[in-house]
């Protein structure tokens, strides 16, 4: 089977991409389409599932198409997606009821303080891992069934069913109205805050507390099985669907994350770091999530300790796009170049609140620490910092919670081909930052699944064999700075707190 290849399809934030692979997990060809942000109002963000399924079956075409294959050569084909992006549709008509609620939305933040109640956000975190967060799936059911004309009684009806972008996705592949399988995986089902994570199924008093009929939730399956087979409207007719993983876990999969205590960090729109936890579900103390990292077939469930950081590579956009710095992303090295520190400034991006470890939806941005000699390179400068000082905090957290002190940092995502960045952040950790040769582990991870359930890989030995460095970055600030700079971070953080007021929209 060797002679095959494995498609990929990463529905992510701003984009949807089909990669395929080859044996070797090297990339064949890739395609990539963008979709439209919505931002209704301040603190919303949406996508529309239809123009988003359809990307999907551009980009798997244009994928194909540039490796000169067709379904005939697929072994399999994985899909990983944003995660606890959530969609609600008609199961007879296939028709979302709303658009696609985004992680990044805080208009759930009355929901989620309601429901917490006097017992507080923690109110679930023994059954689910999480928070009351207005960044997991169940709160934007909840607004969309409340808020969405006649969306409720459609739902207690039993016409309308829920997902994740994976579901979705995965419910068009195989036949949509007609015949269309409604799964999800167990790591796309820990970040709903409706699953029990010891059980691995639906906790039913959770969703009644959230006003969710459980006849809307997809079915919860292994990381690594056949789901169904490609129906012709997704173009891979007969291939197996076999792999399905949120996307940061993907990345850990595909960065051969199997050990306890390995780690690695994606810079993608947000930033997202995991530590394999193994068999053993490690309740967070210090701001973290517990999440499912990724099961195997019959195999047992691995865990994982995640720090969510909402904005990092979208503060770059931010820049380039709000308020026209410069025409293309890469461009914020070369500004940054242009001076040799911060300047004294510190931005501090919670557009959508704090993640990890803070857990604070009231919290917005603030650019502080500025005088008349800050100038456009520092900003440039203080945005990227902004990612490697955000890192340092969740791994602080990591290591204070696992007990485990970081030999090493893998990392992976756009943002990793910023050198002064990756060298930044190996200075701020104060270990060595690593990237492999194939940057793109999340697609690989979730092909590397999708052939381990077909046969196409014989499990994870194939994928650590696969894994190559390409470049490492070692620490090379005086202590002292460091400390320094990582304080005066802290105290911009603690400027952010408590902006939106309670008669203010969130």
């Amino acid at each position: 089977m060797v002679d095959k290849y494995v498609l990929a399809i990463d529905q992510g934030t701003t984009s949807s991409r089909a990669i395929v692979f080859n044996h070797g997990g090297e990339i064949v060809s890739v395609g990539q389409k963008e979709h439209e942000q919505i931002f209704p109002k301040a603190g919303w963000v949406e996508h529309n599932p239809v123009e988003v399924w359809d990307n999907v079956r551009a980009v798997v075409a244009e994928a194909l198409s540039a490796a000169s294959i067709n379904h005939n050569d697929l072994a399999a084909v994985g899909i990983t997606n944003q995660r606890e992006t959530t969609v609600v549709w008609d199961k007879t008509t296939g028709e979302p009821v709303y658009n696609a609620i985004v992680w990044q939305d805080t208009r759930t933040a009355k929901i989620v303080d309601a429901l917490g109640g006097d017992e507080g956000q923690d109110k679930y975190k023994a059954r689910v891992g999480l928070p009351l967060a207005t960044y997991f799936c169940g709160p934007k059911v909840k607004w969309i069934l409340d808020n969405v004309e006649g969306a409720r009684a459609r739902a207690e009806a039993g016409d309308l069913v829920m997902g994740t972008m994976d579901t979705w996705v995965l419910w068009n592949m195989t036949g949509g109205v007609d015949g269309g399988v409604h799964v999800t995986d167990v790591t796309n089902a820990s970040r709903t805050m409706l699953m029990d994570l010891k059980t691995l199924d639906w906790d039913a008093d959770i969703a009644a507390d959230m006003t969710i009929p459980v006849s809307m939730l997809p079915e919860i399956k292994s990381s690594a099985e056949v789901y169904g087979v490609g129906r012709a409207q997704g173009l891979l007719p007969d291939v197996p669907i076999a792999g399905i993983l949120g996307d940061q876990q993907a990345a850990t999969f595909g960065q051969a994350c199997f050990e306890v205590g390995m780690a690695k960090n994606t810079y993608g729109t947000g930033n997202f770091m995991l530590i394999n936890t193994g068999e053993e579900i490690v309740p967070s103390e210090n701001g973290l999530l517990t999440t499912l990292c990724y099961k195997i077939g019959d195999k047992p469930a691995i865990y994982a300790l995640e720090g969510s950081i909402a904005v990092t590579g979208s503060l770059v956009q931010w820049l380039r796009d709000n308020l026209k710095m410069f025409s293309s992303a890469p461009e914020i090295e070369e500004l940054a170049a242009t001076v040799d520190d911060n300047g004294g400034a510190y931005f501090v991006p919670a557009f959508s609140g704090l993640f990890a470890p803070y857990w604070k939806s009231d919290a917005r941005g603030a650019l502080v620490g500025l005088t008349r000699y800050v100038n456009r390179g520092h900003i440039a400068r203080a945005v990227l910092e902004a990612t490697a000082f955000q890192t340092r905090e969740v791994l602080d957290a990591m290591e204070a919670d696992s007990g485990v002190k970081l030999a090493e940092l893998k990392v992976d995502g756009g943002m990793t081909a910023n050198e002064t960045l990756m060298q930044f952040q190996a200075d701020m950790l104060g270990v060595d930052v690593v990237r492999p040769v194939v940057a793109e582990t999340t697609a690989l991870g979730a092909a590397y699944a999708a052939g381990i359930a077909t046969g196409y890989w014989q499990g994870e030995q194939d994928v650590i064999d696969n894994w190559a460095e390409a470049k490492r970055w070692s620490p090379a600030m005086d202590v002292d700075e460091r400390e320094r700079l990582y304080r005066n971070w802290k105290k911009a953080v603690t400027r952010t707190f408590d902006w939106v007021d309670e008669d203010v929209e969130a």
